[in-house]
């Protein structure tokens, strides 16, 4: 396979994991939340661990661990994470898997927001169009809510927070994470022995549920593996367009499986940002026209 072709199938499979993830985090809703929550943190952390090892990299994440301005920044990150990861968790156990894909959604839109008042830059006419679109979208969703769809708002707003961080220090995404996953590793085993000693806790006493615990650090590593060999391999512009295949798998799964309300004032409101995207996209895709463009003339 060319070069283009092998990050395409990893961007595309990154993506339908994400997209699929609600579904996993279904089948062990029974442990709550915050046990999923732990076990995912300790046991992505071990995977990466492994997985550092096996090519090689622990020096380098030592490194990071070292330097104590990269630490506090990771520490930072990891905090972002760990808000955008419990609360996307909490959605799904409490069947708001639509207003989580609406937060995944909005999270372009939100980085378009944060390079305006934190970057200083500049709007495009369709950017402009996109977010007073977008901004349209969510009034109308939160009458269709009755409140601020705060779910939504959180994960984008972390997401794009914890973007930003990462596209600011440009690291390694496994040692990255892997010191990230270290900031909250403490507290996450604090927590599941409190359970355990309490008898609350799901591990251990279900097969079936046990083995799917263990395997949300694969859950989680996976796909962020794949999406780092995708994002290497193909153009900006191709990787923006995939990224919405995860909250349109996560709005169908919700709408068709889970059955959450739809009402048509909502319905309304996701049109009003799949247009603001639409418009986005065409945005982007042009814009990175015009950069290989100019590359090609340079070369």
């Amino acid at each position: 396979m060319s070069r283009y072709t092998t990050g395409l199938v990893y961007g595309l499979s990154a993506y339908v994991l994400w997209g699929l993830l609600p579904l996993y985090w279904k089948l062990v809703e029974a442990a709550g939340p915050f046990e999923i929550l732990a076990h995912r943190g300790i046991w992505s952390l071990l995977l990466c661990v492994f997985l550092l090892a096996a090519r090689k990299q622990l020096k380098s994440a030592y490194q990071m661990v070292k330097a104590r301005r990269t630490l506090s920044i990771l520490l930072l990150s990891s905090g972002m994470l760990m808000l955008n990861w419990s609360v996307f968790i909490w959605a799904v156990t409490e069947d708001r898997v639509v207003e989580s894909a609406l937060g995944y959604y909005i999270t372009p839109l939100i980085n378009v927001m944060v390079g305006i008042f934190l970057l200083r830059e500049q709007l495009k006419i369709p950017q402009k169009i996109a977010v007073a679109l977008a901004s349209i979208g969510v009034i109308v969703l939160t009458i269709g809510y009755g409140s601020l769809p705060w779910v939504a708002l959180v994960l984008s707003t972390s997401w794009a927070c914890y973007s930003l961080i990462k596209k600011k220090l440009n690291l390694g995404a496994l040692e990255t994470l892997s010191v990230e996953a270290l900031f909250a590793f403490l507290p996450n085993l604090i927590y599941l022995i409190s359970i355990e000693r309490s008898g609350d806790a799901v591990f251990g006493k279900d097969i079936w549920l046990t083995i799917l615990l263990f395997g949300a650090g694969a859950a989680t590593v996976t796909p962020l593996l794949l999406f780092n060999g995708a994002a290497t391999r193909l153009p900006l512009s191709t990787v923006g367009l995939l990224q919405y295949l995860t909250p349109t798998m996560m709005f169908l799964i919700g709408v068709f499986i889970n059955n959450e309300d739809m009402a048509p004032t909502k319905l309304i409101g996701f049109v009003f940002i799949w247009l603001a995207l639409i418009i986005l996209s065409r945005d982007l895709i042009k814009s990175s026209r015009s950069i290989d463009d100019s590359i090609t003339k340079t070369l």
